[in-house]
């Protein structure tokens, strides 16, 4: 339970118009200071000091990523709570909400648009350009082990790019599909797949975040270095987490936290890495469980060092004898 003046905070931090239109723009998900400021068109002082104050009073918390902060609504019980209360109660067909709600889908298609012109033109050398951040063999085997001794009925690789993972777990599935938004990624996997002469496996245009076509229907679900490319990456492991059958298990492969900044501007990334207490929060929220992690360490010093997570269906609570 929190204390009275605990509580008066809470309340003092949301009344207050322009914190009200931060708050309604997070239910949206994870923001940055920058993002804010483009959609509201109010200077970066003035909305950090907005978000300072949600921040110390726990409505929002605040994760610093190299040069750039994002935020986030906070979950927990008290703040959750009051956060959606507010949230339910709020008209975001009043024009001026509307008008932020409208920004922000617009700031999201422009950065998926610079990310799909980045893969347009890297897309014939994605697989040599991964090799240069990734000790790629010890990775690779470990994901083979992590896929399991017997194969899967379907095995869904989303973002799948060049189709490697298609590749790489041949034999693991009896049926393959890798989505991927960028066509000339596709046309690059389908002629690896095609020389390969792996015909268990396709690959279709589509968008993590418009996967009804495929509720549960993964037995074994991938995210191979995708999740940086997210301004939220919890949107994406939530859709993955649609797509998995009940006992399913999903495989995550993305960079530690680091900070290359050049990363974002030369390479579209939008996160620089996932922390471990960041991957298990967002984890949580999707219905999982992080049944393990490894870490591989760059092949160079000015490498990356890479995680595979995997994870598992949360699993009921049930008492042990002693």
């Amino acid at each position: 339970m929190r204390q009275p003046q605990d509580i008066v905070l809470l309340l003092k931090a949301a009344g207050e118009v322009t914190r009200m239109r931060l708050l309604a723009l997070l239910v949206q998900g994870e923001l940055s200071v920058k993002d804010f400021t483009e959609i509201l068109g109010q200077s970066q002082p003035r909305i950090s000091r907005h978000l300072k104050l949600l921040a110390d009073s726990g409505l929002v918390t605040r994760h610093a990523e190299g040069a750039w902060a994002y935020y986030r609504l906070n979950r927990d019980k008290t703040s959750g709570a009051l956060a959606e209360w507010l949230m339910e109660h709020l008209d975001t067909d009043a024009a001026e909400l509307r008008r932020d709600l409208e920004k922000l889908s617009g700031l999201r298609a422009a950065q998926q648009e610079r990310a799909a012109a980045y893969f347009a033109t890297i897309a014939q050398s994605w697989d040599k350009l991964r090799s240069l951040h990734v000790a790629d063999s010890a990775l690779e085997t470990a994901i083979v082990e992590a896929a399991g001794q017997e194969p899967v009925d379907m095995f869904l690789d989303l973002g799948t790019g060049t189709g490697r993972m298609l590749e790489l777990l041949d034999g693991k599935y009896r049926e393959g599909i890798g989505l991927d938004s960028s066509r000339e990624m596709l046309s690059v996997a389908r002629a690896k797949l095609d020389a390969e002469g792996i015909e268990k496996a396709q690959v279709r245009l589509g968008n993590i975040t418009e996967l009804d076509d495929y509720h549960q229907s993964g037995d074994l679900v991938m995210l191979h270095q995708v999740l940086h490319y997210f301004d939220d990456p919890s949107i994406a492991i939530a859709h993955a987490a649609h797509c998995l059958k009940p006992n399913g298990r999903m495989l995550i492969v993305d960079f530690a936290p680091h900070d290359l900044e050049f990363l974002r501007t030369e390479q579209a990334h939008r996160r620089l890495g996932m922390s471990q207490e960041q991957m298990m929060l967002w984890v949580r929220a999707a219905g999982l469980d992080v049944a393990s992690c490894r870490s591989f360490p760059p092949a160079r010093d000015d490498g990356l060092t890479v995680c595979l997570w995997v994870l598992e269906t949360i699993k009921p609570n049930t008492t042990k004898g002693v």
